[in-house]
C-alpha cells in the first residue's frame, strides 16, 4: 500500500513513490491504474482542483475501433489494444456499452471517391467487418439521413460510452488499490538526484523513481519544467459541441461520420450514453490553452450542419453547448518519448483517439519502462455508478432520498456519494461529470438552489460562484 502525500511530509521528508504520473486526464488515469495494478507505489499530480479538467472534460465519447488510423502506427495499436482492455474490463467496474455501429458517409463526389480508400486502411488496420453502403441502403437503415447523402460504409464495432465515468473508474481502481491523487499539485520544477526525481508541485515536494508526463495541454510546459527542453509544442484545437434534447436521439441509431481530412475527424453526429444526440466538434486551431470560449456563430454553423445530415433536426432544440480543448501538436503521431537512463517518459500530442487508446497506452508505457514489480494478487475492481439510461439508474432503486434533479434524474443519494471517498468531487464541474447533475434541458434553473445547500462547504469553488464545469 502505497504512503499518503501528507504522512512523509510531516516527517519532514519528501513522499517517494516508485512512479509519478503527471496529469489526471483519462490517459493519467489509465496509467495510473496500470501501474498500481502492475505492483508500483504510484502518485498521481494533477494541477486543477479536480480531474478530466484539461482534454479529458469534452469530447465524442466514442469507442472507437481504429480503422481510420495512420498504418503501423503506435496510436493504432494502443487503440486496438485499448479498445479490446475496455471490453474486458467494463463490466467489472460497472461502465457502460452502447451498441450503435458507425457509418462513414459521403456528401460529395470527391467524398465518394474516398471511400475505397478508407475501406482499404480499414481492413489493413485489421478491422475486416466492414460494409459499403450505398446510398438508398444507408438511409433504409437511418431514414432521417439526407436525400443528398451519396453513399458510404459501415463500421459496426464502433460503440458509444460514457467518457467520463470510464476514467474515473480507471483512477478509482488505482486509488482504492493504494495510489495516491494529489489535487491543485502544479509541477513547478523538477530535477534528479542519486537515481531518483525530486519533484516540487504547488502541494508540496513528491520524490519518485519514474516520472511520466501525461499532463495533456501542457505537456510540453511540463517537459521543459523537468528537462529544460521539449521536442513537441502543443497547438490547442478547440472543438465546439451542440448537444439536442433527447427525443432527437431517435433520428440516429448509429454514429454518423463524415469523411476525415488531413486536419481533423470532421463534424460527428451521434447519440450520447445519456441519452441525448450531439453534433460536433469543430477544429479551430487556438493559442490558449486554458480557456475554449462558444461561439454563437460556430453553434449556428453547427446546427446548420447538424439540419443538412439530418433535416428532421430542424424541429428539435438544442439544450446544451459545449467546448474542449485538444492537446494537437505539429505532428498527427502520438509523440511518446522514454529517457528510461533518467528515469522519464513523457506521452504528448494524444488527440481525439485518447479515450478509446487510454488503456492501450498504459499497457504500452508499462511494458517501455520495463518495471518488473509483482502484479497485485487480487485486486480491488469499484463499481461505477449507472448514468447510462440503457443501465439501472439509481431513481429506480429505493432509499435514494428523492429526485435533486429532475432533468436528468439524479438523486440526492448519487450526489452525496460523488462528494465522499477517495476520488470526491472538488469542484461543480466534477461534480457534473460523475452525476450529470444540472447537465439536462433547464441546465440547472430548478435544482440549484437544492444544490447550492447539499455542496455547501465541499467544494473549493461554492456553485453560485460562477463555476461553469463545462456543463
Amino acid at each position: 500500500m502505497a504512503q499518503t502525500a501528507g504522512s512523509a511530509q510531516e516527517r519532514g521528508n519528501p513522499p517517494v513513490f516508485d512512479v509519478a504520473v503527471i496529469g489526471a486526464g483519462v490517459v493519467g488515469a489509465a496509467l495510473a491504474r496500470q501501474f498500481t495494478l502492475d505492483g508500483a507505489r504510484v502518485v498521481v499530480l494533477e494541477k486543477a482542483a479536480d480531474v478530466l479538467d484539461g482534454a479529458s472534460k469534452g469530447n465524442s465519447a466514442i469507442l472507437h475501433t481504429g480503422f481510420d488510423a495512420p498504418e503501423g502506427s503506435v496510436e493504432l495499436a494502443c487503440i486496438r489494444e485499448g479498445y479490446a482492455a475496455y471490453l474486458d474490463i467494463r463490466q467489472r467496474l460497472g461502465l457502460p456499452l452502447i451498441r450503435a455501429g458507425a457509418m462513414v458517409l459521403a456528401w460529395t463526389d470527391e467524398e465518394a471517391a474516398e471511400i475505397p480508400k478508407l475501406m482499404a486502411q480499414a481492413h489493413a488496420n485489421g478491422v475486416g467487418d466492414i460494409a459499403p453502403l450505398t446510398a438508398a441502403a444507408a438511409r433504409a437503415l437511418e431514414p432521417a439521413l439526407s436525400p443528398a447523402l451519396r453513399g458510404g460504409f459501415r463500421v459496426p464495432g464502433e460503440y458509444l460510452i460514457d467518457p467520463w465515468s470510464a476514467a474515473h473508474g480507471y483512477l478509482l481502481q488505482a486509488l482504492v488499490n493504494g495510489a495516491v491523487l494529489m489535487r491543485s499539485a502544479e509541477v513547478l520544477s523538477g530535477h534528479r538526484a542519486d537515481g531518483r526525481w525530486q519533484i516540487e508541485t504547488a502541494a508540496g515536494p513528491v520524490a519518485a523513481d519514474l516520472v511520466i508526463n501525461a499532463a495533456g495541454l501542457w505537456g510540453d510546459v511540463v517537459d521543459r519544467r523537468l528537462t529544460g527542453q521539449s521536442w513537441f509544442t502543443i497547438r490547442p484545437r478547440k472543438g465546439q459541441f451542440v448537444v439536442y434534447d433527447k427525443p432527437a436521439a431517435a433520428l440516429a441509431g448509429h454514429i454518423l461520420l463524415p469523411v476525415p481530412n488531413k486536419i481533423t475527424k470532421g463534424v460527428v453526429v451521434c447519440r450520447t450514453a445519456f441519452g441525448n444526440l450531439l453534433v460536433g466538434p469543430t477544429a479551430e486551431e487556438q493559442e490558449d490553452r486554458a480557456h475554449a470560449v462558444l461561439d454563437r456563430a460556430t453553434m449556428q454553423a453547427l446546427v446548420r450542419r447538424g439540419e443538412e445530415i439530418l433535416p428532421a433536426l430542424a424541429g428539435h432544440e438544442v439544450t446544451a453547448i459545449y467546448a474542449g480543448l485538444r492537446p494537437a501538436t505539429e505532428e498527427k503521431e502520438y509523440r511518446i518519448r522514454t529517457d528510461l537512463a533518467e528515469g522519464y517518459i513523457c506521452v504528448g500530442g494524444i488527440r481525439s483517439t485518447g479515450l478509446s487508446a487510454a488503456l492501450g497506452i498504459a499497457a504500452h508505457i508499462a511494458r517501455l519502462a520495463g518495471r518488473g514489480d509483482a502484479p497485485l494478487a487480487d485486486p480491488l475492481w469499484p463499481e461505477m455508478p449507472a448514468l447510462s439510461d440503457e443501465d439501472l439508474r439509481d431513481w429506480r432503486k429505493p432509499g435514494h432520498g428523492g429526485i435533486l434533479c429532475h432533468c436528468e434524474m439524479v438523486t440526492r443519494r448519487e450526489v452525496e456519494a460523488a462528494l465522499q471517498g477517495p476520488l470526491a468531487a472538488r469542484s461543480m464541474g466534477g461534480l457534473k461529470r460523475r452525476t450529470r447533475v444540472t447537465m439536462g434541458r433547464c441546465q440547472g434553473f430548478y435544482c440549484s438552489a437544492e444544490l447550492a445547500q447539499v455542496t455547501e462547504g465541499r467544494l473549493v469553488q461554492p456553485m453560485l460562484g460562477g463555476d461553469d464545469g463545462n456543463g
